[in-house]
């Protein structure tokens, strides 16, 4: 795992740092270094820095290019640099590194590499004057372009921007930050890595989740088993409205992909006939029905419940007063985990309005999985609100609730309150129907016997994710769908544990 600080926290870790005997000096040197390395520079190269520390990153990978014989050109917003930009200044002045001012430059066609290091992971607001002029000038040049630790208008913390440099590589220096991977990053960023350079990281325990992360959950299995050992899993859904059958067979389809023992598919009974053909390993239980729809009826819901170590509810359902009844006896009678996704989240949103504290008195341990709408009804917040602070918000509302919640975005966030994992797998292609109820399939075998429901859960949305990306890449982001999602779970496994 990498740890993510946001940007108080990597100030606080930077200004311990070197309290702690490491001059900023040294540190800026290890920066710049890291840059330059990671960078494939095609001369001239072009490095236009605005003013403070990120400026001095740009001064060192100067030094280093000219070393190394590549002709650049220190493009300054003006002549006025912090304590230790000034030393890596004048270094990069007795290398004979040619200097000009943004106002002397109207054009950056003639570069084959830009270095962004106008602004840094602190940059908040819009992006205006002189820089929105030569982040223009860095998006229209056609060079390749690196960004020194963030791209210069992007915010360090949320990942918006209305303006920002548009890089090949963004280089994060010391450790990531949220505004790395949250809301635009991607759109902005076509690749990125992360230079440690000695900064002891102090902050909340937020991680970036890696393969060996995910690989830990997939021992080899024993011979001495049965499907027992794996797990008896429950998903509860399926409307004739929202072509239940197809997306319960995806769900349970893709909880068997990823590793379950049994799965046991509850929808209403007139749409067991059509399921019938899509599944051949799960098991069906038939709910009652009325004129308007699923019954809820205590008993048979008790029934269904016993033995499973997971249910996942709400997937190609409709919100009724029937799912609200079921919602409500999960989560006061079923002891295992429990997973809530789709109009199970319309339901419980519904239910907290009337019962706030339902979730803090819950008798299982709760997975909830919204995208940023169902997320806006269940916590009361606007989305351009929880756009702004995704991560705060998660953990909060997690914390209040005493829950595992799952934001879904370009960027998945799981958090109990306590712990958070930043998962940035998945693909465009992926925004099609069907995807959300094959994440519940694949987090209902991952959760079947986890220690760590945070943990499992970003292993879920981990794998789910990686097996998008496979998808797209043999269907194409315009052409693929849910299932061909699911037909690459099993290539992603051996993937993680080959490595």
């Amino acid at each position: 795992m990498i740890q993510i600080l946001d940007v108080a926290a990597m100030r606080s870790s930077d200004a311990t740092t070197i309290a702690g005997g490491v001059p900023g000096r040294e540190l800026m040197g290890r920066a710049g270094e890291g840059i330059f390395r990671a960078g494939k520079w095609q001369p001239p190269v072009a490095i236009v820095c605005g003013l403070g520390n990120n400026a001095g990153d740009g001064y060192v990978v100067a030094c280093r290019l000219a070393e190394a014989g590549f002709p650049c050109e220190l493009l300054l917003m003006e002549k006025s640099f912090s304590p230790d930009g000034a030393y890596w200044f004048q270094q990069s002045q007795a290398l004979g590194v040619p200097v000009r001012l943004w106002s002397e430059v109207d054009s950056l066609a003639s570069y084959g590499s830009i270095l962004d290091c106008i602004f840094g992971t602190g940059f908040h607001g819009q992006v205006s004057g002189e820089a929105a002029r030569m982040i223009d000038l860095i998006n229209q040049s056609g060079a390749y372009i690196v960004s020194a630790d963030i791209n210069s208008g992007l915010n360090g913390n949320n990942g918006l921007a209305e303006k920002a440099v548009r890089s090949d590589l963004t280089v994060s220096v010391g450790w990531y930050q949220p505004g790395h991977f949250l809301n635009q990053a991607m759109d902005w960023m076509a690749t990125k890595i992360n230079c440690e350079i000695g900064i002891v990281p102090l902050g909340p325990a937020r991680f970036l989740l890696e393969v060996p992360d995910v690989a830990a959950l997939f021992p080899p299995r024993k011979h001495f088993a049965n499907k027992g050992t794996y797990g008896y899993l429950g998903l509860i859904g399926g409307s004739l409205k929202y072509s239940g059958a197809i997306r319960l067979a995806a769900s349970a389809n893709a909880a068997m992909r990823a590793g379950a023992g049994v799965v046991k598919i509850a929808v209403p009974r007139s749409l067991c006939e059509p399921l019938m053909p899509l599944i051949l390993e799960s098991t069906l239980y038939p709910l009652s029905e009325s004129p308007q729809g699923l019954a809820f009826l205590e008993e048979e819901w008790r029934q269904l419940t016993r033995g499973l170590r997971v249910i996942a509810i709400g997937m190609g359902m409709e919100h009724t007063e029937a799912i609200r009844a079921g919602v409500r006896f999960l989560l006061q009678e079923y002891e295992g985990t429990l997973i809530i996704d789709a109009d199970g989240l319309n339901a419980l949103s519904a239910l907290l309005r009337e019962e706030p504290s339902l979730l803090q008195q819950a008798k299982p341990r709760v997975l909830l999985t919204p995208h940023p709408g169902e997320f806006s009804r269940l916590s009361g917040a606007s989305i351009p609100e929880i756009q702004q602070q995704p991560l705060e918000m998660a953990e909060a509302f997690a914390a209040e609730h005493r829950v595992t919640l799952l934001l879904k975005g370009p960027t998945t966030l799981v958090t109990d309150g306590q712990e958070t994992y930043f998962i940035d797998r998945g693909a465009p292609g992926m925004a099609t129907a069907g995807s959300g109820d094959v994440l519940s399939g694949i987090l209902s075998a991952l959760c079947a016997g986890a220690a760590s429901l945070p943990l499992a859960a970003a292993a879920g949305a981990w794998i789910n994710g990686r097996a998008g990306e496979l998808a797209q890449e043999k269907m194409g982001d315009v052409s693929m769908t849910a299932s061909d999602t699911i037909a690459m779970i099993p290539q992603v496994l051996r993937e993680i544990r080959r490595e």
